[in-house]
């Protein structure tokens, strides 16, 4: 290795990080170990605060399991465990960033809110007006018709019908993407975003700082500030122990001028489109919108981006004064973009997933790459099942990370008891967030059926209802089961006692992963 090379290395972002990380921690025992001469004085201080935390966490809202995975530990080890989470737990904000919060909420309710429709769905029962209300009145997104949706059951079919729905871009493009790693995707991307600059095309992206941690140099806002690309990093990831670090941007965004979106599981990196091998082929999924529904996506995004600059835009400038021809298609069809926040107190993610699962009548087929889900689902997923609905699980079969991977499992048990058939994705590793449900409703987005997006990220989805597009996820759903291998409550219980073992503890903690 070259003195250069490892340099980079050594200086990279990550390692800075994590060695300032690792100093922190270290100042934090070595506190402890002072004040071991007032021993007794400090471990009464510590168990004080052990027993606030406690209070604090048993009277908060939250899931239980989340709960738990605290108070185990607080419990266990009293003189770190309260200190750990009054740095590290829960969602606590400051004044000024809960303001800022409340902004985006007002925003949404001013620009969209007065549009409410979900009674239309009344002819496809009372379910379908139920979920959409919820839709409107707790996530402040509306239903809407006359959008043209197109499902795509890898990223490498959307990759082209991105590019070139960006080279169509006349007002505006706007970019809202988790990871974003130079490539061939990255790199075809950034060259239309250029040439679209040069004319005179309004374009701005958010990238999310921890998910480009390794990917992208801290300056790269400046660089592409530089190219006329107006850019903005979400909650700068600063190396103090912190609950900031707990609150990520990971929506997927790609949205041209204000009729064409699309999102899904895909970042803007080259694992996800098969350009390069990481974990066996890689399986992902994306939908796009053309018409009245691409708008919901547009002012979700300015809102974020009124978040992070501090700056008011005019909302009225960015809607489209025509839709493209494709909207028709999508007339006497339902669509509904939804965004969830972590910071409102609303489980928007959760709440829809829960809705599709509990009110399916016939068949609940999912995709998740993480199955560390709460009680509540997992009993509404073992109900449905025990009620005679055909309930499919579809999970990767080569991880990208292995422990998770070990949770995951840990929750097969209890729904293979209960009836749940799950499938992993043999070829290799699973991204895609989807469920169906009885030929009548979907939703694709970037919401996983973990913790860290029911309850700690910034997510999106799109819920359908009475859309051709359902039968796509569908269909997609049985294909990928196809190729997949279908595991038995036998199989999982006859693993070794020290797996066994590793996974009911790893499953007690999995709310904190």
């Amino acid at each position: 290795m070259t003195l250069k090379k490892l340099s980079s290395y050594l200086f990279h972002r990550t390692v800075l990080v994590a060695v300032l990380l690792l100093i922190q921690i270290g100042l934090l025992v070595a506190m402890i170990l002072r004040f071991s001469d007032y021993f007794v004085y400090f471990y009464f201080i510590c168990v004080a605060l052990s027993v606030l935390a406690v209070l604090h966490i048993i009277n908060s809202r939250g899931d239980p399991g989340y709960k738990i995975a605290w108070l185990v530990p607080i419990l266990l080890v009293p003189v770190f465990g309260g200190l750990v989470y009054l740095l590290c737990g829960g969602n606590r904000l400051s004044a000024r960033v809960q303001r800022k919060m409340e902004g985006m909420d007002r925003r949404l309710v001013e620009v969209l809110g007065p549009d409410r429709k979900a009674e239309s769905l009344a002819p496809f029962g009372q379910d379908a007006v139920n979920q959409s209300h919820y839709l409107e009145e707790y996530a402040h997104c509306p239903l809407y018709t006359n959008t043209f949706t197109r499902y795509f059951a890898l990223g490498d079919d959307v990759m082209e019908p991105m590019l070139e729905e960006l080279r169509k871009a006349e007002h505006y493009i706007f970019l809202e993407y988790f990871i974003i790693t130079p490539g061939k995707l990255w790199d075809a991307v950034l060259e239309i975003l250029e040439e679209k600059v040069r004319q005179g095309v309004d374009v701005r992206v958010i990238y999310d700082d921890v998910g480009t941690l390794y990917t992208l140099p801290k300056t790269y806002d400046k660089e592409l500030e530089a190219k006329g690309i107006r850019c903005r990093v979400f909650n700068r990831f600063v190396p103090v122990l912190s609950v900031r670090l707990n609150n990520r941007d990971h929506r997927k965004f790609c949205i041209v001028d204000g009729h064409t979106a699309f999102t899904g599981g895909i970042n803007l990196a080259d694992e996800y489109v098969n350009k390069v091998v990481r974990y066996g082929r890689w399986k992902d999924s994306a939908i796009l919108l053309k018409g009245e529904g691409a708008w919901s996506m547009t002012v979700m995004f300015l809102t974020m981006w009124e978040y992070i600059s501090g700056r008011t835009e005019d909302y009225a400038a960015y809607r489209p004064a025509s839709l493209p021809v494709q909207a028709e298609l999508g007339a006497g069809h339902w669509v509904q973009p939804y965004a969830d926040s972590p910071l409102d107190g609303e489980p928007v993610g959760e709440t829809v997933y829960l809705n599709l699962i509990t009110k399916a009548k016939r068949y609940v087929y999912l995709m998740t790459p993480y199955l560390i889900i709460s009680d509540s689902v997992t009993t509404a997923l073992c109900n449905a099942a025990k009620s005679g609905v055909d309930v499919r699980i579809l999970t990767p079969h080569i991880p990208d990370k292995k422990i998770i991977f070990e949770v995951t499992r840990a929750h097969y048990p209890p729904l293979l008891e209960a009836g749940v058939r799950i499938f992993e994705y043999t070829p290799g590793f699973l991204h895609a967030k989807n469920f169906a449900v009885d030929d009548q409703y979907a939703t694709v987005g970037s919401i996983n059926m973990d913790y860290r997006s029911m309850f700690l990220h910034f997510e999106d989805g799109v819920w359908l209802c009475g859309d051709p597009t359902v039968l796509d996820v569908k269909r997609d759903f049985l294909e990928t089961q196809a190729i997949s291998e279908e595991i038995t409550l036998e199989a999982v219980c006859c693993h070794p006692w020290p797996r066994q073992l590793l996974r009911s503890i790893l499953r007690m903690f999995a709310p904190l992963m």
